[in-house]
């Protein structure tokens, strides 16, 4: 198998070859014109040539791709018609080895990335921090780093910013300064992602990238189809998401240049959430992946209402394009219109920028690279129909799906390794326990020192109160010689007046 089946024009087969399938790609169309069902038979047509796909499922639909389409609905005749029409023989219902992913763990098997691969740039933008808070999360990683401190989920990274915070004094020398107020919005920030119920989302066992590119005993690719229903509620969490899924695959697959067929094909739905409000770091890390991942084998296809939501340098990679029609009531949409068209090498026999507005559902303009890597001319195609089905499955159905899927437990149950949380607990554990017992060494010494001064006290008293009274002996002296001399005086006296007499 050397290409994908698009579809038919005028007779003629559309089709995507392999080999240049790596070059990326493009569908777009308004709402309603058939951008799913594009997605859905590009998907499977990778799928049954041995790709493994990754796709976003926004709305629900795509999950209909685990179950073959039926002949009992009521558009089985309109399908069947189709495909007699372009051409497409042999045309049956089948499904796609599907395996579910749900970030929140409920609708298939958990996602989880650690705090660490995530890195700051990628998880400030999830937290939407300013630049000043971005610079204290970056001094966060660095000192995390520098202290052999693992970072595996949201509690580790909570207790790192508390210690970030007493230590601020003294890392503001070396990292910069580190604001208080920066770290609590970062704080309150984590916290409202908690609330949102991606706490588990930060964690172990992290997602290995090979489980993701399988290949059945059958030959056929795995299609992962990641649940995104409740995510893309939140647009910045869902685009960094898939933002930071896409960088794994670029830092962690060797360079293979052009392969007679990728690797993996990544499709990421609602393509514009992933540039609005991005930061020129961001952007440049986008433009720089979708560059240069192509040579590891990965093909990226952007899914979007108008070629205009992603930037020129981006939109310059995108070699195979789909154009589903679009709408041309304002002076805006009008020069949507003009750049869709001026995208497309020219077909003399028909004018495409009028074709665009023009094209019904199920129906687009389609450009792909041809053997030499050129863009062929632009046909109006109608697009084939879709071998599993087109609707979402029940939720007995994904239980089932999901319960003899050839990972079911590896990701199912989470761990929780020693890692920054239980190393700065222990840290300071271990201070209190050292200023304890400081402190209690302190109060023995002072106890001690206390009896020492008590003793000699009590010495000095009893010294005291042996020894005799100096001024209680000298008063009685001179009593003793003042009665002495008394006397010696009145016999003195007695003599001499007793000589006179005589």
């Amino acid at each position: 198998m050397d290409d994908i089946f698009i579809g038919g024009a005028d007779g003629a087969a559309q089709s995507l070859l392999l080999k240049r399938a790596n070059r990326h790609g493009l569908i777009a169309g308004a709402t309603g014109t058939g951008k799913t069902v594009t997605l859905q038979i590009l998907a499977q047509g990778f799928a049954d040539a041995g790709v493994p796909v990754f796709v976003a499922d926004v709305k629900g639909d795509l999950s209909g791709m685990a179950a073959a389409g039926s002949d009992t609905t009521k558009l089985h005749p309109k399908l069947v018609s189709r495909a007699e029409t372009i051409g497409l023989e042999n045309y049956t219902y089948a499904s796609a080895p599907c395996v579910f992913w749900d970030v929140f763990g409920t609708r298939g098997h958990p996602l989880r990335t650690t705090v660490s691969e995530m890195g700051p740039l990628l998880l400030s933008r999830m937290l939407d921090l300013n630049d000043t808070q971005e610079g204290v999360l970056n001094v966060a990683f660095q000192l995390a780093e520098d202290e052999n401190l693992l970072l595996l989920d949201l509690k580790d990274l909570r207790a790192l910013l508390v210690h970030v915070s007493e230590r601020r004094a003294e890392l503001s020398q070396t990292y910069g300064n580190v604001a208080p107020a920066s770290i609590g919005a970062i704080q309150r920030r984590l916290l409202v992602l908690s609330r949102e119920g991606l706490e588990n989302f930060f964690g172990e066992p992290a997602l290995e990238l090979s489980d993701m590119m399988r290949t059945g005993t059958d030959g056929r690719g795995q299609v992962n189809i990641m649940d995104a229903t409740r995510i893309i509620q939140n647009p910045t969490l869902y685009s960094t998401f898939l933002l930071w899924l896409l960088s794994e695959l670029f830092e962690e697959l060797p360079e293979i240049g052009d392969p007679d067929k990728p690797r993996l094909v990544f499709f990421f739905d609602e393509a514009h959430l992933l540039f609005d409000r991005a930061p020129r770091a961001l952007l440049d890390k986008v433009e720089q992946t979708v560059k240069l991942i192509r040579s590891k084998g990965v093909g990226v296809y952007f899914v979007t209402q108008n070629p205009r939501d992603v930037p020129e340098p981006v939109l310059a990679q995108l070699g195979n394009r789909i154009q589903h029609a679009l709408r041309a009531y304002t002076p805006n949409e009008r020069r949507a219109v003009k750049a869709a068209a001026d995208s497309f090498r020219p077909n003399p026999d028909f004018d495409t920028e009028d074709t665009i507005t023009l094209l019904g559902v199920g129906e687009a303009l389609v450009s792909t690279l041809d053997e030499k890597g050129r863009p062929s001319v632009v046909q109006r195609t109608l697009i084939r129909p879709p071998a599993s089905r087109m609707g979402p499955l029940t939720d007995a159905e994904r239980a089932e799906v999901i319960s003899t899927s050839v990972i079911f437990g590896r990701y199912d149950t989470g761990l929780d390794r020693e890692s920054a949380y239980e190393s700065l607990e222990r840290r300071t554990e271990t201070r209190l326990r050292e200023e304890r017992e400081s402190a209690e060494r302190e109060a023995r010494e002072d106890e001690r020192e206390a009896a020492e001064k008590a003793r000699n006290s009590r010495s000095s008293r009893s010294r005291r109160s042996r020894a005799p009274r100096r001024g209680s002996t000298g008063a009685m002296v001179t009593s003793v010689l003042r009665q002495s001399s008394t006397v010696l005086v009145r016999e003195l006296v007695r003599g001499i007046f007793g000589s006179l007499r005589r």
